[in-house]
């Protein structure tokens, strides 16, 4: 079934805020998420999409979306044939499958967690039991300044909703959101994802986005570690090239918290990343890694903001791309140390390895820090293979495109092999054998 009863295309501010009408008279929902809702709609309706003339989106152009017609999906999410999803599972403690942004019970389980861990479709946990989301529902993620955040929040419907209870320790957790891309009618969808670490608890998830043909998704996921948690978190983005994929993910860290997240770019045409981190208790101890992939025409913009609140904190972000064809790539990081955050320690890194001529990377890491005692380094490289090491290799023996691929391979694993689950440590692996020139000659090698 559609989301709502509207069969025509959306496009456009005002398509947007039309089909809002249309859609919030489809629901029956406590009277604060309408309220909530109806604010993020006016708000998106005031800012509009974002344009190149301001500053934080002055190198993404975003007018394929703002301008392209999008469809709500028709297509039943039990429907999807087994076979695609299957190049992009695990074993899981526990498995939700969405397709078009809506949940799949065929395809979803539950295996044994701890008692009191949920592990559910938003949908209808918003359903059954509002209240138990009201503490932390889109409480971080702000719609004020970011339309797109602004647009989920609007039309949020289903999603995922993790909550691991106090000392309680998981399996890892997968969250599988497939896109459709109907042929002809590009569709669109707004996944909302809570996540939510209870104290001294220990859980591990991780979300895959993929797809086929041309739609446009933007995801929300919001994280809350609680005191001294420790949550691992890895997004994998696997969209088709025809996708444009605008996603915002928000980190809220309490008291000696450990939250880590790994974020991998490979497809889409147009993908941009909002990472925005929280740290607002002492001893948080908060990790921010990227890997990202560009090829052909494709656009790849990370925006970071870590703020430390609270003293004796600690972040470290590692950012790497490699860019082929005429691909583009921004990299935006912002440490923000608020005043009597004493005891910071802070590092951000942002590497860039370009394959090509035409490929651009624009790397922008700052600073801005307001105490006195605290231990902050930023930096960022942009640049080809090392010939010295070209050289190096092929004297040894190894071909001049084997080398390369070997010394590409290398840059990029440094990234995956933090990644601490094997099955998509492994699969990553593969990716980057399968798309390498030579690639078993790499594979043989390492």
């Amino acid at each position: 079934m559609p989301v709502t009863t509207s069969e025509s295309a959306i496009t456009g501010v005002e398509g947007y805020v039309a089909e809002f009408e249309r859609f919030q008279q489809t629901l029956n929902e406590p009277a604060g998420l309408t309220a909530l809702r109806r604010r993020a709609i006016a708000r998106f309706a005031e800012l509009g999409f974002p344009t190149l003339r301001q500053e934080e989106w002055r190198l993404t152009n975003v007018a394929p979306v703002a301008q392209g017609a999008f469809h709500w999906p028709e297509n039943d999410p039990d429907a999807v044939a087994p076979g695609l999803l299957a190049p992009h599972t695990f074993d899981a403690a526990a498995r939700l499958v969405f397709v078009d942004g809506r949940f799949s019970p065929r395809h979803s389980f539950v295996g044994e967690l701890p008692p009191g861990t949920v592990v559910a479709s938003l949908a209808e946990v918003l359903a059954r039991e509002p209240e138990r989301l009201e503490p932390w529902l889109a409480r971080f993620a702000k719609f004020d300044r970011h339309p797109f955040v602004a647009l989920n929040t609007a039309f949020l419907r289903d999603g995922a909703f993790v909550h691991v209870p106090r000392g309680a320790v998981t399996g890892p957790i997968h969250l599988l959101f497939l896109s459709s891309g109907e042929e002809g009618r590009p569709t669109l969808s707004f996944p909302r994802n809570l996540f939510v670490a209870g104290e001294g608890s220990q859980t591990a998830i991780v979300e895959t986005y993929a797809g086929e043909g041309a739609y446009f998704t933007a995801p929300v996921t919001e994280l809350v570690a609680g005191p001294s948690a420790v949550i691992d978190h890895y997004k994998v983005q696997r969209e088709s090239l025809g996708a444009f994929h605008l996603a915002t993910f928000q980190v809220q860290g309490e008291r000696a918290a450990v939250p880590s997240s790994h974020s991998i770019s490979i497809g889409g045409a147009l993908v941009r990343n909002d990472v925005n981190a929280v740290l607002d208790g002492e001893g948080i101890d908060c990790i921010l890694n990227g890997l990202y992939f560009g090829d052909g025409r494709q656009v790849v913009d990370n925006h970071m903001r870590v703020e430390h609140a609270k003293p004796h904190c600690a972040s470290h972000e590692l950012y790497k791309g490699v860019l082929d064809g005429k691909s583009r790539a921004v990299f935006n990081g912002l440490i923000h140390v608020h005043k009597g955050a004493q005891k910071t320690d802070a590092k951000q890194s942002n590497r860039n390895l370009l394959l090509s001529r035409d490929a651009i990377a624009n790397s922008n890491p700052q600073l801005e820090i307001f105490a006195d005692d605290v231990k902050c380094t930023h930096g960022s490289t942009v640049g080809q293979l090392d010939e010295d090491a070209v050289f190096y290799l092929r004297s040894r023996g190894i071909g001049a495109e084997a080398a390369r691929s070997l010394l590409t391979y290398a840059f990029a694993s440094d990234i995956v092999e933090r990644i601490k689950i094997e099955p998509v440590r492994r699969d990553l692996e593969e990716f980057l054998f399968t798309r390498l020139p030579m690639g078993e000659v790499v594979r043989q090698a390492v």
